[in-house]
């Protein structure tokens, strides 16, 4: 299948290599010049063949506000426009439905996988008609692994899926941090990397995240290269407004949201546990000693 790809950042160029080798044509287009293939989203749109499916990967709002009316201005009944970033779902249905109005269909895909999607794959949550899903479909399957895919919901429930699940991901990491905490707090010379290591076989903890915070204890035992600074992307600020809105209980969640920005204020090793763990599962920046 042929494909626009616009933003070629980590994730983007990713996405697009990992289709490449899946057989299929993808044309990038990305503001800087030293790795664009066109030279405007105008270019981008005559190098496809209506009707044509282009995938947006770039930052979430305004970035990708404006990359998608510039678009939508560009586009023909028929084509689809697919955001693949971390947008907020209202802004997703609304998208949808002026885009339906030109005739122009549209896909919300929350997308997990980080710099390891290349390899591994990325797992595709979708929202969106079926028709359009079904078009894009040798697409999707190439970027996933696997059962990794998924037609989750109308337009914004691919979005809401991974609000929920990168709040999910905020726990996960704070309960990391906090258990790897206490035990380089102890009387005893723990070998951090040699109980995560331990812990990937067969314990009830044991997941990729164990196994990252194993990658990067064998690099940095005490983690002492990082600072304890821990951003937060805009997913789990949503996830926990979202769950005021709905009246949901989401103690955990909250509570790492919050330490994010206490992190900001203190320098603590489980801090820069989660700030590790954010480097390895999706190249995110930190911030060094």
């Amino acid at each position: 299948m042929k494909l626009g790809m616009v933003g070629l950042g980590k994730m983007g160029a990713g996405m697009a290599e990992r289709l490449r080798r899946g057989s299929h044509e993808v044309i990038g287009y990305d503001r800087n010049p030293d790795v664009t293939e066109v030279g405007s989203l105008k270019e981008l749109l005559e190098s496809l063949e209506p009707p044509r499916a282009v995938w947006v990967m770039v930052p979430s709002g305004d970035p990708t506000e404006a990359t998608l009316k510039e678009l939508a201005g560009l586009a023909s009944p028929g084509d689809i426009l697919i955001d693949g970033g971390n947008s907020m779902y209202k802004d997703s249905i609304r998208r949808a439905e002026e885009l339906a109005n030109k005739g122009i269909k549209f896909l919300d895909v929350g997308t997990s996988g980080g710099v390891w999607g290349l390899e591994i794959g990325f797992c595709l949550m979708i929202g969106g008609p079926r028709d359009a899903f079904e078009a894009v479909e040798p697409v999707l399957a190439t970027l996933a692994p696997p059962e990794g895919y998924a037609l989750v919901g109308p337009a914004g429930a691919g979005h809401y899926a991974k609000m929920v699940h990168n709040g999910i991901e905020y726990g996960m990491l704070q309960a990391y941090a906090e258990g790897f905490d206490l035990l380089q707090a102890s009387d005893f010379d723990l070998d951090l990397g040699q109980l995560a290591a331990l812990w990937n076989h067969g314990s009830v903890v044991r997941s990729w995240l164990l196994e990252l915070a194993e990658r990067a204890l064998d690099k940095d035992p005490k983690l002492e290269s990082l600072a304890g600074y821990v951003d937060d992307s805009g997913e789990g600020r949503w996830t926990v407004l979202e769950a005021v809105e709905r009246g949901v209980a989401a103690d955990t969640l909250a509570h790492a949201l919050f330490r994010r920005f206490t992190s900001r204020e203190e320098d603590s090793f489980s801090m820069r546990m989660i700030a590790a763990l954010r480097n390895e599962f999706g190249g995110h920046a930190v911030k060094q000693q």
